[in-house]
Protein backbone atom coordinates (compact mmCIF):
# COMPACT_ATOMS: atom_id res chain seq x y z
CA UNK A 1 0.00 0.00 0.00
CA UNK A 2 2.80 2.55 0.78
CA UNK A 3 4.37 1.43 -2.21
CA UNK A 4 1.59 2.55 -4.41
CA UNK A 5 0.90 5.48 -2.47
CA UNK A 6 4.72 7.00 -3.05
CA UNK A 7 4.35 5.94 -6.70
CA UNK A 8 0.94 8.20 -6.74
CA UNK A 9 3.18 10.82 -5.01
CA UNK A 10 5.45 11.04 -7.69
CA UNK A 11 2.95 10.80 -10.69
CA UNK A 12 0.94 13.85 -8.97
CA UNK A 13 4.50 15.72 -8.42
CA UNK A 14 5.40 15.21 -12.28
CA UNK A 15 2.04 16.16 -13.84
CA UNK A 16 1.81 19.15 -11.89
CA UNK A 17 5.42 20.17 -12.72
CA UNK A 18 4.37 19.76 -16.18
CA UNK A 19 6.37 22.45 -18.72
CA UNK A 20 3.72 24.05 -21.38
CA UNK A 21 4.35 24.22 -24.86
CA UNK A 22 3.63 26.23 -28.35
CA UNK A 23 4.25 25.60 -31.81
CA UNK A 24 3.06 27.26 -34.69
CA UNK A 25 3.63 27.27 -38.55
CA UNK A 26 2.77 30.13 -40.79
CA UNK A 27 2.19 28.34 -43.80
CA UNK A 28 4.30 25.92 -46.22
CA UNK A 29 5.50 26.11 -49.87
CA UNK A 30 8.01 25.38 -52.65
CA UNK A 31 8.42 29.07 -52.93
CA UNK A 32 10.71 28.99 -49.39
CA UNK A 33 13.87 28.33 -50.70
CA UNK A 34 16.92 30.30 -49.57
CA UNK A 35 18.19 31.60 -53.08
CA UNK A 36 14.24 32.90 -53.64
CA UNK A 37 14.39 35.07 -50.62
CA UNK A 38 16.06 37.99 -49.59
CA UNK A 39 18.01 38.49 -46.16
CA UNK A 40 15.12 40.90 -45.48
CA UNK A 41 12.57 38.77 -46.08
CA UNK A 42 14.03 35.98 -43.94
CA UNK A 43 14.56 38.14 -41.03
CA UNK A 44 11.25 38.96 -41.20
CA UNK A 45 9.52 35.90 -40.80
CA UNK A 46 11.75 34.79 -38.06
CA UNK A 47 10.71 38.02 -35.85
CA UNK A 48 7.21 37.10 -37.45
CA UNK A 49 7.32 34.03 -35.62
CA UNK A 50 9.29 34.89 -32.51
CA UNK A 51 6.41 37.30 -31.94
CA UNK A 52 3.79 35.18 -31.73
CA UNK A 53 5.54 32.99 -29.90
CA UNK A 54 6.34 35.27 -27.09
CA UNK A 55 2.53 36.20 -27.36
CA UNK A 56 1.71 32.52 -26.33
CA UNK A 57 4.09 32.20 -24.17
CA UNK A 58 3.20 35.13 -21.74
CA UNK A 59 -0.47 33.90 -22.52
CA UNK A 60 0.60 30.58 -20.47
CA UNK A 61 2.89 32.53 -18.04
CA UNK A 62 -0.41 34.19 -16.98
CA UNK A 63 -2.35 30.99 -16.50
CA UNK A 64 -4.79 31.28 -19.40
CA UNK A 65 -6.12 28.43 -21.00
CA UNK A 66 -4.34 26.11 -24.12
CA UNK A 67 -7.53 27.67 -25.84
CA UNK A 68 -7.51 31.14 -25.28
CA UNK A 69 -3.27 31.11 -26.09
CA UNK A 70 -4.58 29.58 -29.67
CA UNK A 71 -6.96 32.31 -30.21
CA UNK A 72 -4.22 35.10 -29.02
CA UNK A 73 -1.73 33.41 -30.88
CA UNK A 74 -3.44 33.18 -34.37
CA UNK A 75 -4.65 36.64 -33.57
CA UNK A 76 -1.43 38.05 -33.80
CA UNK A 77 -0.65 36.21 -36.90
CA UNK A 78 -3.55 37.48 -38.64
CA UNK A 79 -2.95 41.00 -38.05
CA UNK A 80 0.43 40.45 -39.54
CA UNK A 81 0.29 41.17 -43.44
CA UNK A 82 3.55 38.86 -43.59
CA UNK A 83 1.30 35.70 -43.74
CA UNK A 84 -1.42 34.64 -45.20
CA UNK A 85 -4.64 34.68 -42.82
CA UNK A 86 -6.04 38.61 -42.03
CA UNK A 87 -4.84 41.28 -43.24
CA UNK A 88 -2.63 40.74 -46.24
CA UNK A 89 -4.96 37.48 -47.30
CA UNK A 90 -4.14 35.92 -50.48
CA UNK A 91 -7.11 37.18 -53.19
CA UNK A 92 -10.42 35.36 -54.32
CA UNK A 93 -10.92 35.01 -58.39
CA UNK A 94 -12.71 38.29 -57.89
CA UNK A 95 -9.81 40.16 -56.34
CA UNK A 96 -11.70 40.01 -52.58
CA UNK A 97 -10.58 38.44 -48.76
CA UNK A 98 -12.65 35.45 -48.25
CA UNK A 99 -11.67 33.82 -44.30
CA UNK A 100 -11.88 30.44 -42.90
CA UNK A 101 -10.62 29.48 -39.17
CA UNK A 102 -11.29 26.88 -37.24
CA UNK A 103 -10.55 25.83 -33.20
CA UNK A 104 -10.45 22.83 -31.12
CA UNK A 105 -10.20 22.22 -27.47
CA UNK A 106 -8.73 19.47 -26.91
CA UNK A 107 -9.91 18.41 -23.30
CA UNK A 108 -13.37 17.87 -24.54
CA UNK A 109 -13.61 17.82 -28.59
CA UNK A 110 -15.69 21.31 -28.50
CA UNK A 111 -14.93 22.81 -31.46
CA UNK A 112 -16.07 25.82 -33.50
CA UNK A 113 -15.11 27.26 -36.98
CA UNK A 114 -15.93 29.50 -39.65
CA UNK A 115 -15.95 29.85 -44.00
CA UNK A 116 -16.13 32.77 -45.94
CA UNK A 117 -15.83 35.32 -43.67
CA UNK A 118 -15.64 38.79 -45.30
CA UNK A 119 -15.37 41.88 -42.87
CA UNK A 120 -14.48 40.29 -39.15
CA UNK A 121 -11.11 41.61 -38.40
CA UNK A 122 -9.54 38.61 -36.43
CA UNK A 123 -11.46 35.55 -37.76
CA UNK A 124 -10.19 32.88 -35.05
CA UNK A 125 -12.41 34.58 -32.44
CA UNK A 126 -15.12 34.04 -34.86
CA UNK A 127 -14.64 30.43 -34.38
CA UNK A 128 -13.99 30.72 -31.02
CA UNK A 129 -17.36 32.06 -30.56
CA UNK A 130 -19.04 29.22 -32.54
CA UNK A 131 -17.68 27.01 -30.10
CA UNK A 132 -18.51 28.61 -27.11
CA UNK A 133 -21.59 30.62 -27.86
CA UNK A 134 -23.19 28.30 -30.75
CA UNK A 135 -24.72 24.63 -30.92
CA UNK A 136 -23.36 24.27 -34.46
CA UNK A 137 -19.65 23.60 -35.09
CA UNK A 138 -19.59 25.47 -39.04
CA UNK A 139 -20.75 28.67 -39.88
CA UNK A 140 -19.63 29.83 -43.17
CA UNK A 141 -20.35 33.29 -45.40
CA UNK A 142 -22.93 36.12 -44.72
CA UNK A 143 -24.86 33.78 -41.73
CA UNK A 144 -21.05 33.73 -40.26
CA UNK A 145 -19.97 37.37 -40.94
CA UNK A 146 -23.59 37.74 -39.69
CA UNK A 147 -23.15 35.81 -36.01
CA UNK A 148 -19.88 37.23 -35.57
CA UNK A 149 -21.40 40.91 -35.56
CA UNK A 150 -23.57 39.88 -33.19
CA UNK A 151 -21.56 38.34 -30.90
CA UNK A 152 -20.10 41.80 -30.82
CA UNK A 153 -16.96 40.87 -32.80
CA UNK A 154 -14.11 43.68 -34.10
CA UNK A 155 -15.96 44.04 -37.32
CA UNK A 156 -13.27 46.33 -40.29
CA UNK A 157 -14.19 47.20 -43.62
CA UNK A 158 -13.30 44.32 -46.79
CA UNK A 159 -10.26 46.55 -48.17
CA UNK A 160 -9.08 46.23 -44.26
CA UNK A 161 -7.77 43.11 -45.72
CA UNK A 162 -6.35 44.03 -48.52
CA UNK A 163 -2.73 44.82 -49.42
CA UNK A 164 -0.69 46.33 -52.16
CA UNK A 165 1.68 43.16 -52.37
CA UNK A 166 -1.41 40.66 -52.40
CA UNK A 167 -2.80 42.67 -55.56
CA UNK A 168 0.08 42.62 -57.07
CA UNK A 169 0.34 38.79 -56.84
CA UNK A 170 -3.30 38.53 -57.65
CA UNK A 171 -2.75 40.26 -60.91
CA UNK A 172 0.05 38.20 -61.45
CA UNK A 173 -2.05 35.37 -61.06
CA UNK A 174 -4.71 36.57 -63.52
CA UNK A 175 -2.38 36.15 -66.00
CA UNK A 176 -1.48 32.79 -65.62
CA UNK A 177 -4.64 31.16 -63.97
CA UNK A 178 -2.71 28.87 -63.27
CA UNK A 179 -3.37 26.82 -60.18
CA UNK A 180 0.20 24.86 -60.59
CA UNK A 181 2.23 27.38 -60.60
CA UNK A 182 0.64 29.09 -57.63
CA UNK A 183 1.67 25.62 -55.63
CA UNK A 184 4.58 25.00 -57.42
CA UNK A 185 6.54 28.44 -56.64
CA UNK A 186 4.96 30.13 -53.37
CA UNK A 187 4.14 29.97 -49.83
CA UNK A 188 1.01 28.59 -48.88
CA UNK A 189 -1.53 29.95 -47.18
CA UNK A 190 -2.57 29.73 -43.20
CA UNK A 191 -1.09 30.01 -39.79
CA UNK A 192 -1.70 27.90 -37.41
CA UNK A 193 -0.92 26.98 -33.19
CA UNK A 194 -0.81 23.88 -31.23
CA UNK A 195 -0.92 24.43 -27.60
CA UNK A 196 -0.18 21.91 -24.63
CA UNK A 197 -0.47 23.81 -21.46
CA UNK A 198 0.80 22.91 -17.71
CA UNK A 199 -2.40 20.69 -16.99
CA UNK A 200 -1.85 19.00 -20.29
CA UNK A 201 -4.68 19.88 -21.89
CA UNK A 202 -3.98 20.42 -26.14
CA UNK A 203 -5.87 22.83 -27.85
CA UNK A 204 -5.42 23.91 -31.76
CA UNK A 205 -6.36 26.52 -34.19
CA UNK A 206 -6.07 27.59 -38.08
CA UNK A 207 -6.74 30.37 -39.89
CA UNK A 208 -6.56 31.46 -43.57
CA UNK A 209 -7.09 33.50 -46.43
CA UNK A 210 -6.95 30.10 -48.38
CA UNK A 211 -6.07 29.67 -52.16
CA UNK A 212 -5.13 32.84 -54.61
CA UNK A 213 -7.68 33.04 -57.03
CA UNK A 214 -9.81 30.47 -55.40
CA UNK A 215 -13.40 30.39 -57.05
CA UNK A 216 -16.29 32.24 -55.03
CA UNK A 217 -17.59 29.30 -52.41
CA UNK A 218 -14.49 27.59 -52.13
CA UNK A 219 -14.04 26.11 -48.58
CA UNK A 220 -10.39 24.59 -47.92
CA UNK A 221 -9.27 22.23 -45.23
CA UNK A 222 -8.78 25.24 -42.74
CA UNK A 223 -11.93 25.45 -41.17
CA UNK A 224 -12.42 21.75 -41.24
CA UNK A 225 -12.47 20.16 -38.35
CA UNK A 226 -10.25 16.34 -38.70
CA UNK A 227 -8.93 17.94 -42.02
CA UNK A 228 -6.81 21.17 -41.11
CA UNK A 229 -7.50 21.23 -37.67
CA UNK A 230 -8.28 18.46 -34.18
CA UNK A 231 -6.98 18.16 -30.78
CA UNK A 232 -7.56 15.67 -28.53
CA UNK A 233 -5.78 15.82 -25.33
CA UNK A 234 -5.48 12.22 -25.31
CA UNK A 235 -3.71 11.62 -28.66
CA UNK A 236 -2.61 14.61 -30.15
CA UNK A 237 -3.15 18.64 -31.48
CA UNK A 238 -2.66 19.12 -35.31
CA UNK A 239 -3.06 21.98 -37.18
CA UNK A 240 -2.17 21.59 -41.23
CA UNK A 241 -1.13 23.79 -43.71
CA UNK A 242 -1.29 23.42 -47.85
CA UNK A 243 -3.06 22.16 -50.60
CA UNK A 244 -6.44 21.75 -48.51
CA UNK A 245 -8.29 19.57 -50.83
CA UNK A 246 -6.11 16.88 -50.49
CA UNK A 247 -6.30 17.33 -46.64
CA UNK A 248 -9.86 17.31 -47.01
CA UNK A 249 -9.50 13.79 -48.58
CA UNK A 250 -7.73 12.34 -46.62
CA UNK A 251 -8.80 13.98 -43.24
CA UNK A 252 -5.25 14.44 -42.45
CA UNK A 253 -5.58 15.91 -38.96
CA UNK A 254 -8.00 13.39 -37.96
CA UNK A 255 -5.80 10.20 -39.10
CA UNK A 256 -2.72 11.49 -37.45
CA UNK A 257 -4.74 10.99 -34.20
CA UNK A 258 -6.27 8.19 -34.88
CA UNK A 259 -3.01 6.16 -36.15
CA UNK A 260 -1.41 7.31 -33.09
CA UNK A 261 -4.32 6.02 -30.63
CA UNK A 262 -4.30 2.69 -32.42
CA UNK A 263 -0.75 2.16 -33.66
CA UNK A 264 0.36 3.32 -30.45
CA UNK A 265 3.56 5.22 -31.77
CA UNK A 266 4.72 8.91 -31.25
CA UNK A 267 2.84 11.70 -32.79
CA UNK A 268 6.03 12.14 -35.15
CA UNK A 269 6.49 9.07 -36.92
CA UNK A 270 2.29 9.12 -37.70
CA UNK A 271 2.31 12.57 -39.12
CA UNK A 272 5.48 11.49 -41.55
CA UNK A 273 3.43 8.82 -42.66
CA UNK A 274 0.72 10.35 -42.71
CA UNK A 275 2.06 13.80 -44.94
CA UNK A 276 5.72 12.03 -46.40
CA UNK A 277 3.49 9.17 -47.93
CA UNK A 278 0.19 8.99 -48.02
CA UNK A 279 0.22 12.92 -49.19
CA UNK A 280 2.94 12.84 -51.39
CA UNK A 281 2.18 9.95 -53.43
CA UNK A 282 -0.99 11.79 -54.04
CA UNK A 283 0.78 15.10 -54.77
CA UNK A 284 -0.44 17.19 -52.12
CA UNK A 285 1.67 19.53 -51.06
CA UNK A 286 1.80 21.00 -47.38
CA UNK A 287 2.75 20.10 -43.92
CA UNK A 288 1.57 19.69 -40.17
CA UNK A 289 2.67 21.00 -36.87
CA UNK A 290 1.16 19.78 -33.51
CA UNK A 291 2.00 18.41 -29.79
CA UNK A 292 1.39 14.42 -28.83
CA UNK A 293 -0.02 13.59 -25.64
CA UNK A 294 3.44 12.83 -24.33
CA UNK A 295 4.24 15.88 -25.22
CA UNK A 296 6.30 15.46 -28.42
CA UNK A 297 6.50 18.58 -30.47
CA UNK A 298 5.67 17.41 -34.20
CA UNK A 299 6.50 18.89 -36.76
CA UNK A 300 6.20 17.39 -41.06
CA UNK A 301 6.22 18.77 -44.64
CA UNK A 302 6.78 17.96 -48.12
CA UNK A 303 7.49 21.13 -49.32
CA UNK A 304 10.93 23.26 -49.47
CA UNK A 305 9.69 25.08 -46.76
CA UNK A 306 7.53 25.50 -43.44
CA UNK A 307 7.07 28.52 -41.86
CA UNK A 308 7.41 27.16 -38.01
CA UNK A 309 8.32 27.80 -34.43
CA UNK A 310 7.80 26.62 -30.97
CA UNK A 311 8.46 27.11 -27.32
CA UNK A 312 8.49 25.60 -24.29
CA UNK A 313 7.93 27.04 -21.07
CA UNK A 314 11.67 28.42 -19.58
CA UNK A 315 13.33 27.87 -22.88
CA UNK A 316 13.62 30.45 -25.68
CA UNK A 317 11.58 30.74 -29.06
CA UNK A 318 12.74 28.56 -32.33
CA UNK A 319 11.78 29.57 -35.40
CA UNK A 320 12.73 27.70 -38.92
CA UNK A 321 12.08 28.28 -42.41
CA UNK A 322 13.47 25.79 -44.91
CA UNK A 323 14.36 21.74 -44.04
CA UNK A 324 17.65 21.40 -41.22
Amino acid sequence: MRKILTLLAIFIAGVSQAQYQIIIHGGAGNGLRSDRLSKEQIDEFHLSLEQALRIGDSAQQAGLSALETVSLVIQSMENNPVFNAGKGAVLTYEGQASLDASIMDGSNLAAGAVAGLSCIKNPITAALAVLESSPHVLLSGPGADSFAVAMELTKVDPSYFITESKIKGWKRWLKSHSYADTLRDFKMGTVGCVVRDREGNIAAGTSTGGMMGKRHGRIGDSPVIGAGTYANSKTVGISCTGHGEFFIRNAVAYQISARYELQEQNGQKMADWVVQKILKEQGGDGGVIGIDAQGGLIVSFNTAGMLRGSIKEGEAPQTRIFKD
